[in-house]
């Protein structure tokens, strides 16, 4: 139940949502008047939710700050990389990834230069209709061909959401080496919520914070003053992760 409400509640908080009810609001007033400062507000609502730089204000104070690779201490059990970056194209029998793949690019990285020794995916199936869709196991597919040994990937696929990768990591964290020492990796705003949902099952892992909407702050004309439909994606991301966050401290969760 917890999950089905989370997609609700994904849909309603949507900006863009929000725009499309206010524009519908505008178009049935009648009065010229009230019609005019209505279609006003919603384009300020608009515009506000579509600039990138407003945006990217928001975002960086939230999301984890990343760390160079050469900063890590030693080396890792385990590099637990969280689900969220696929869709699987049934006709062409094949993946398809978006921007969050960044948690498994930097994940094989880190295999490679010898920072992490195993490769822990945690992601069942996100998707109220697919619900056989797998992406951990799809996604050990995808390292096994690329030449990762088997025995440097680990599989929990199971989970829907992120406390379930915490907890159904948790058993697997402890057979593979008790108290280890992991390293966490997600998108940077999503690891205020992910790492405290594993500490909160006892998995005292290290942040490693990936793909990141704020970086530097730009003072670019386009980045600063033309909408871009971009940003209406980027406050559905950080809205939903609010959102999360205060629910699963509700919840106990975290």
């Amino acid at each position: 139940m917890f999950f089905i409400i989370s997609k609700l509640l994904a849909f309603l908080i949507a900006p863009i949502v929000w725009v499309t009810i206010l524009l519908i609001w505008a178009l049935l007033t009648k009065d010229p008047r009230k019609k005019s400062k209505r279609l006003l507000i919603t384009f300020v609502v608009f515009y506000f939710f579509s600039n990138t730089f407003i945006l990217d204000e928001f975002f960086r104070p939230y999301e984890t700050p990343a760390v160079k690779e050469s900063d890590l201490p030693g080396t890792y059990d385990a590099g637990i990389v969280l689900g969220g970056m696929i869709a699987y194209d049934h006709e062409l029998v094949r993946l398809q990834f978006d921007r969050s793949v960044d948690r498994l690019m930097q994940a094989i990285t880190l295999y490679k230069d010898g920072k992490i020794r195993k490769i822990f995916l945690s992601g069942g199936s996100g998707s109220l209709l697919e619900t056989d869709v797998l992406e951990a196991v799809l996604l050990k597919q995808y390292l096994l061909k690329i030449g990762i040994p088997d025995s440097s990937i680990i599989v929990e696929g199971r989970s829907k959401n992120t406390r379930e990768n915490a907890l159904f990591s948790k058993p697997l964290l402890d057979s593979l080496h008790k108290n280890g020492k992991y390293l966490l990796i997600t998108s940077a705003f999503h690891m205020p919520r992910a790492l405290r949902c594993f500490r909160k099952v006892g998995i005292n892992a290290t942040p490693f914070s990936v793909d990141r909407y704020a970086g530097p702050r730009k003072f670019v004309f386009d980045h600063m003053f033309i909408p871009a439909t971009g940003a209406l994606d980027g406050w559905n991301v950080l809205l939903h992760e609010w959102l999360g966050l205060i629910s699963y401290k509700i919840a106990g969760y975290i």
